[in-house]
């Protein structure tokens, strides 16, 4: 973990990052080495399966498969009594309903809607799309959370068909947990399908996976790669990296509290970014001192070791001020304001997923009940995108209805522009209505 002091020694150190293709583990090269027989890049490595998946279809999705997740499946779709019987533990699956029902209340709160200004003969259409596929990643850990984060914005947008694909267990199954809460959300059909070639099957389709409109779900270096490769083909929600967490934390923060969130974010995976950026030293140390404490039993301490290793940071600044600098800098997917007033800093802060005020708001409920999908913008894009909404699952059409009384006069201004810009036949077709 790097710990800097000062606003201009953390700016920095963040310039200097690496972008996510460019930090990519040796363990990871080795293994793209060993599957394909030669060294190459991730983002070859990308191109040469969806290539192979948009030209084979099934065929390719089993192949790989069997090359990288290990499993040769006879079937690459779960079955819907396979979705129907998917159980899970009492107490998980209520927590689930819990989350799914956050979530579905905040989504219905903010479905955008039909406008339509008859008076002034314009408005716009607010239409669902007709198939929406939704990734969830696996290896590591099951993600069910993020089946509700990305299944349930698009049943309340209306979509009516929501597709999902997640890689297969050892055992060629979909993890119990993922499916039951497909069930829940109403994902109508379930593939056993992970990586890039999840991606390529869902934008291009095969002859069992059928192509989707839209693309949305978070995932690893590859499934990033593969969505801004197919983008233009299908629709994608954004290119969600590796989590991201930046903690702003004054004297009157808990420490314990700080190095919790902290840990649970290094959690994620090893490419992951902690930063706690205080007006404290005191408490930076004792953050510090904490998260020792409680790495020598944590289960996840590997993950969380290499995670602070590779992008932890704490940063000593003189003022919030600096400290909200440095988030909007950053624009963290997650934005913890663990100080005093943590109202008196939103109006400085620009650029993040989603800020989670004061400590009982973690960062961690955000990951699963709080309600916002926590399918955020990472690796600096929340500087010009936002948080997995209704929107993502909605189009736009507008409206132009005119009064033959508005079309001759708002048709001078037009033919005037048309014949500026050269186009004679345009204005010819706006004069025709005006009576030129």
């Amino acid at each position: 973990m790097k710990f800097l002091t000062g606003y201009q020694a953390a700016i920095q150190a963040l310039d200097q990052r690496k972008p996510l293709e460019e930090s990519v583990p040796e363990r990871v090269l080795a293994r793209l080495a060993d599957i394909f027989g030669a060294q190459i890049t991730p983002a070859d490595a990308v191109a040469r399966i969806l290539k192979d998946v948009r030209e084979n279809g099934d065929r390719a999705l089993l192949d790989y498969t069997e090359r990288i997740d290990g499993v040769r499946l006879d079937s690459l779709e779960v079955t819907p009594q396979e979705l129907d019987e998917a159980r899970v533990e009492p107490d998980v699956n209520k927590a689930l309903q819990t989350a799914a029902g956050r979530i579905r209340a905040f989504h219905e709160a903010h479905r955008p809607a039909t406008q339509i200004d008859r008076a002034n003969g314009l408005g716009q259409i607010v239409i669902p799309l007709d198939r929406a596929g939704l990734y969830v990643p696996g290896g590591k850990a099951a993600y069910p959370s993020t089946v509700l984060m990305t299944a349930v914005p698009a049943k309340v947008a209306g979509v009516p068909e929501i597709i999902a694909t997640t890689p297969p267990g050892r055992d060629g199954t979909a993890n119990p947990k993922v499916l039951a809460a497909c069930r829940i959300a109403g994902v109508d059909r379930v593939f056993k399908i992970g990586g890039a070639q999840a991606i390529a099957a869902m934008a291009y389709g095969t002859e069992t996976v059928p192509k989707v409109d839209k693309i949305c779900g978070p995932g690893n270096l590859f499934v990033v790669l593969a969505k801004r490769t197919v983008f233009g083909a299908v629709g994608i929600d954004g290119l969600h990296g590796p989590s991201e967490a930046l903690i702003v934390a004054d004297e009157s923060a808990d420490p314990a509290l700080c190095a919790a969130d902290m840990l649970a974010q290094a959690e994620h995976d090893e490419l992951a970014t902690a930063i706690l950026v205080s007006t404290s030293q005191a408490l930076l140390d004792r953050v510090q001192s904490l998260m020792e404490d409680r790495l020598q039993t944590l289960e996840t301490a590997p993950t969380i070791r290499a995670s602070l290793e590779h992008n932890g940071m704490m940063v000593k600044v003189n003022d919030l001020q600096d400290a909200v600098a440095i988030a909007n800098r950053v624009a963290p997917e997650h934005l913890s304001l663990m100080v005093q007033d943590p109202w008196a800093l939103i109006p400085a802060v620009k650029h993040c997923g989603a800020v989670f005020l004061g400590a009982p708001s973690s960062a961690a409920l955000g990951d699963y009940v709080a309600g916002p999908s926590h399918v955020m913008p990472t690796m600096g894009t929340a500087r010009f995108t936002s948080p997995l909404r209704t929107e993502d699952f909605l189009k736009v059409t507008s409206i132009v209805a005119v009064t033959p009384d508005a079309a001759r006069e708002l048709g001078k201004a037009g033919a005037v522009i048309a014949r500026a810009e050269g186009l004679t036949a345009h204005a010819e077709a706006l004069e025709a209505r005006n009576g030129s």
